[in-house]
């Protein structure tokens, strides 16, 4: 069982030693106390388990506790941290070996066919924004942060995702891929370096079958593309 810590209880040295706390500006100030809270989870600064309370992170971050508060709801909400009674909020623990195949098996239970739809009912201007990946996020920098190095990547995959799930024209499929919050859970498992450019490759094969109005092949295609990330995970993990 993990030891639930307070923040202040983190260690400042070791291997591993937590970054600084950003300060943050009033601008779009929820935003970015979310985005800072987000990265510290996926980047392991904040370990399974470790507690969150309000008022030490509103200190840490030289902010009032309401944004603080409106970050963990959504935290929650991507599964990110859980809430305990009497306890408050902790970091989730990340994707274990069972928990990766299980979202999986529902991922390819949905998005082969979301993406079947997508070809059939796109609307035109739902083609039209299936655009080219950034070429930029083929350069992955060394910020010393992964979690900062990825993101454009990560908010690229959920943008795809939920974007072809969102062209179906399936509101209900659309939902329940969006609720699974894949890119979060499965980022957490990517402790090393790498490009994301085999993911990128397989988005590429998607949007040109969906573009060409080809159920099979894009059906075909997120199969493909589903497999070929668990397989990644799975090496990672």
């Amino acid at each position: 069982m993990v030891d639930v810590t307070t923040l202040r209880d983190l260690p400042e040295g070791g291997s591993s030693p937590r970054p600084a706390m950003p300060r943050l500006t009033r601008k779009a100030l929820a935003d970015e106390v979310y985005e800072a809270l987000r990265a510290m989870v996926m980047d392991s600064a904040l370990a399974a388990g470790t507690r969150l309370t309000t008022d030490a992170l509103a200190t840490e971050l030289g902010v009032s506790r309401t944004p603080v508060r409106e970050s963990l709801v959504r935290l929650e909400a991507e599964g990110l941290v859980n809430k305990r009674a009497q306890i408050g909020y902790a970091v989730a623990a990340p994707l274990d070996g069972r928990s990766l195949e299980e979202l999986f098996a529902v991922r390819l239970l949905l998005e082969p066919a979301a993406a079947r739809l997508a070809a059939e009912w796109a609307t035109q201007s739902q083609v039209d924004e299936l655009e080219a990946n950034d070429p930029a996020l083929r350069a992955v920098p060394a910020s010393g942060s992964p979690y900062e190095d990825y993101r454009a990547f990560v908010s690229e995959d959920a943008r795809f995702h939920s974007h072809i799930a969102r062209a179906s024209g399936n509101r209900t499929l659309h939902e329940s891929i969006d609720r699974l919050h894949a890119h979060v859970h499965t980022y957490r498992l990517w402790t090393h370096g790498g490009t994301p450019i085999n993911a990128m490759k397989e988005h590429a094969a998607i949007a040109d079958a969906v573009r060409q109005r080809d159920p099979q092949a894009a059906e075909e295609a997120m199969r493909e593309h589903l497999t070929g990330s668990l397989e990644r995970l799975r090496t990672a993990l």
